[in-house]
Order: structure tokens, then C-alpha cells, then sequence
């Protein structure tokens, strides 16, 4: 029986938060809000909760999770070969609406799906998920729907399509943007473009100038 908690009442988000990590010590699945949707997570390090993740929203390997922390200080037990730029995008964008798409050290014991050696990586601009985070430590984190229905702006429309596949939902009120995040693969010499979405390729190449928009 999934548990649900309204963050909006200190008391209530202070016992969410407990429980949730508690949940995911456990290898179990939560529901977060975030700045930009709400997210499915699990431990990042735990490959069977992985695998719980991905079949909860009938996701298959071939679209492997993207990973949360709670601070840009995180990037460094993650990743390698992590350019200048991209760390330009992380002190111009983080915490917010930017995924970075880089290579992860090959010495992490994790199992995000077949990533071929990479990871999609972002810090959230929300109080709840970064307490949360800071707590339980990186979170494999993918939007909390359903492969094929609608990226949820509240945590209704999560419970709807998740339902008891989840353990515990953190209701934070409603998205305040509402919109993905972008998505920026900084794994080659300049960085690439893959979607846009919360920030604009302009706001981008303001920081990046040499951006490339992927076909």
C-alpha cells in the first residue's frame, strides 16, 4: 500500500522524508516533485531497484534512467573527462532545468540501464528533492509516468499512472514550470544540444557559444 505525504505541512514533509529514505534504503520506489515535473526514484546504486523503476513505467534497457544529486560537489565521484564547458553549464544552470549527458567513472558499481558507458545527470531547483537527495545520495530519476503518457505536473497524475508500483509519494503542489528539462551531451569536444526544453538554446549559447543543435 502506497503512502503519501503533503509536503506543503512541515510535519508531514518532515515524516515524507524519513520515510522515503527509508523506502529507497530499502530498494523500493518513490515519487518526488522537482523544478520542472514530478520524478520516479531509486537507489542509483541498487540495480534491482533500477530494474523496478524502469518496469514500473514499462521501460525497457535501451532507455536507461537518468541520475539526481543534491549538489554540483556529487559530479566528482560521478564523472570523468568532464570538460571546462561543462561545468560552465553546471555554474550557470544548476540547480534547474539542465541535464547533462557526460561520461561516469568506470569504477561505479551501478546498472542505470545500457548506457554505454555515459550518464544523464542533474541537480533539481526543488527543496523537497534536494533534501531528499541529500540524504539518500544520487537518485536514479526518470519522469513519473507511465513509457507513453503524460509527464505528471502534480503528484495526482503520478498516483494515477504509478499507483502502488510506488512506495511512498512526496506531494510537493504543482510543478512550477511544468516543462523538461533540456538535455545538453557534453561527452565530445563541443557540447550538443539533444532537447530542448526548460532552457532555451539561447540562454545555452550564452554561456557555451560553440553549442551544437543534434538533428
Amino acid at each position: 500500500m502506497s503512502r503519501r505525504y503533503d509536503c506543503a505541512d512541515p510535519s508531514d514533509r518532515a515524516a515524507g522524508l524519513r520515510e522515503a529514505a527509508s523506502a529507497i534504503r530499502r530498494g523500493e520506489l518513490v515519487v518526488l516533485p522537482t523544478d520542472t515535473l514530478y520524478g520516479i526514484g531509486a537507489d542509483a546504486f541498487t540495480p534491482e531497484a533500477v530494474a523496478a523503476l524502469l518496469a514500473a513505467k514499462g521501460r525497457g534497457r535501451n532507455m536507461p534512467s537518468p541520475v539526481l544529486v543534491g549538489s554540483p560537489t556529487t559530479l566528482h565521484g560521478l564523472v570523468s573527462d568532464f570538460s571546462e564547458s561543462a561545468w560552465e553549464l553546471v555554474d550557470a544552470f544548476w540547480p534547474g532545468g539542465l541535464t547533462l549527458v557526460t561520461r561516469h567513472q568506470p569504477s561505479l558499481r551501478w546498472d542505470l540501464g545500457d548506457t554505454r558507458g555515459s550518464v544523464a545527470v542533474r541537480m533539481p531547483l526543488h527543496p523537497v528533492a534536494i533534501e531528499l537527495l541529500n540524504i539518500t545520495g544520487p537518485l536514479a530519476v526518470s519522469s513519473a509516468n507511465l513509457t507513453g503518457g503524460t509527464s505528471p505536473a502534480d503528484c495526482d497524475e503520478a498516483q494515477h499512472q504509478l499507483g502502488d508500483s510506488v512506495s511512498v509519494y512526496l506531494d510537493g503542489g504543482r510543478a512550477d514550470h511544468a516543462v523538461a528539462s533540456s538535455i545538453v551531451d557534453v561527452t565530445g569536444k563541443v557540447p550538443v544540444l539533444l532537447r530542448e526544453g526548460a532552457v532555451t538554446a539561447a540562454q545555452l549559447r550564452e554561456v557555451v557559444p560553440d553549442l551544437v543543435v543534434g538533428s
